[in-house]
């Protein structure tokens, strides 16, 4: 338990850092942590061992989030796209709780997202990577360590985000 108390405080004061400058990651070379997730036809997933051949873009959200769903509806625009050209996988992370957690999947196909939808309904996930406010998204290479961090949503992030892939892709 202290051994994932410390992790916690480790990581949580380097996204602190790193919400100040996010051009500049100090998550560079952190592992994604090993959590049980389900997917939104109920399938167990572990987060550490997502399985995708090109980067991976790790966005918590939540139904009740504006910022959020704007977020993701600009990135799903794009997305098709940005799968072509890099690669690139998206995994839509749903902090929605107990009472909020139903209305994800009536969301989700609503809006039509290509996107793997995870439910973390009990925030294990989102604590082990020292989230504390939605959204916030991460890029994490092919060999799962978070390679850059973002925290908020204004128009124009999904570009500084592409850019990101792009640089990681070799693009």
């Amino acid at each position: 338990m202290k051994k994932i108390l410390l992790f916690s405080i480790l990581l949580i004061s380097g996204l602190s850092v790193n919400a100040q400058d996010d051009s500049h990651s100090n998550d560079n070379g952190k592992k994604l942590p090993s959590v049980q997730l389900v997917d939104l036809e109920g399938n167990a997933v572990n987060t550490a061992a997502l399985g995708f051949d090109g980067p991976v873009v790790i966005s918590f959200w939540a139904t009740w989030c504006s910022p959020c769903k704007r977020e993701l509806n600009t990135i799903n625009d794009l997305y098709v796209d940005w799968q072509e050209e890099t690669g690139v996988n998206l995994v839509a992370v749903s902090i929605d709780d107990q009472k909020t957690k139903n209305s994800v999947p009536v969301y989700v196909n609503g809006k039509g997202w290509e996107y793997l939808v995870l439910l973390d309904p009990n925030g294990d996930f989102k604590r082990a990577m020292g989230v504390n406010n939605v959204p916030h998204t991460f890029l994490v290479n092919t060999s799962g360590e978070i390679v850059y961090s973002h925290n908020n949503y204004a128009p124009g992030d999904e570009d500084k985000l592409y850019e990101e892939i792009l640089k990681l892709t070799g693009k």
